[in-house]
């Protein structure tokens, strides 16, 4: 049900990203139906982890097992994995389609804050997408470092630094895949001013466009009217 509740915002994130609505908006009044309620209507770039794709698979070949087409099932999981590629499409978006030779600084790598836990998670499939693309990756996560390090090991197109601040210096963009609560706060002038090109993919829905617009950013988030312009 959880997984279920978070494409189907994802799915209206989408929508409402090309009717020029603020899902936000959306969210506060979908929540505020006392049958609903808040919880895991959050839009963002897809769900991760051990449990909720686990969990929806295996659900779906038991239905299997039984002659059940349970496309419910086979929905929410499929709109979670085009969901993790957004963020490489907003980053397509704002280079119009030439990643090769930047350098993305990543906020973020576990699929959740308070874990290193990195399966299935968002990070890795924008990693790897830039990877082919010839980008290279600047990564800062407070808990995931080992464990980005044990998966893909020394590599010369990633780069993990020590804290958010390195992880800017000198960056084409940079893409929030976690919401870790250090991100949440950040003086976006400060911010243009590290970056090589003003750019911030906000897979998390962390701040307000109009704040970041404001210092001069281009900002990219997920369904709440994003910059229409390349660099």
């Amino acid at each position: 049900m959880l997984a279920t509740k978070i494409s189907f915002m994802n799915e209206i994130a989408n929508l409402a990203e090309r009717l020029g609505a603020d899902v936000e908006q959306v969210r506060r009044g979908i929540g505020s139906d006392p049958r609903i309620g808040y919880h895991f209507i959050y839009p963002g770039c897809g769900y991760g982890g051990s449990c909720f794709p686990k969990d929806v698979q295996a659900l779906a070949r038991t239905a299997g097992e039984v002659d059940y087409p349970a496309e419910l099932l086979t929905a929410v999981e499929t709109v979670n994995n085009r969901q993790k590629g957004t963020l490489h499409a907003k980053l397509a978006q704002a280079f119009d389609g030439d990643l090769n030779g930047k350098t993305i600084a990543l906020w973020g790598l576990a699929f959740k804050p308070n874990t290193d836990d990195m399966r299935d998670a968002p990070s890795r499939a924008l990693m790897e997408a830039l990877w082919a693309a010839g980008a290279r990756v600047q990564a800062f996560d407070p808990e995931a470092m080992k464990e980005c390090r044990r998966i893909y090991g020394e590599r010369d197109d990633l780069v993990l630094v020590a804290d958010r601040i390195q992880a800017v210096k000198g960056a084409d963009a940079l893409v929030i895949c976690t919401e870790w609560k250090e991100f949440r706060t950040v003086d976006f002038a400060w911010l243009k001013q590290q970056l090589a090109m003003p750019v911030v993919i906000d897979g998390r829905n962390l701040y307000e466009p109009a704040a970041v617009k404001q210092a001069g950013l281009l900002y990219y988030a997920v369904g709440r009217g994003d910059s229409l312009m390349a660099v």
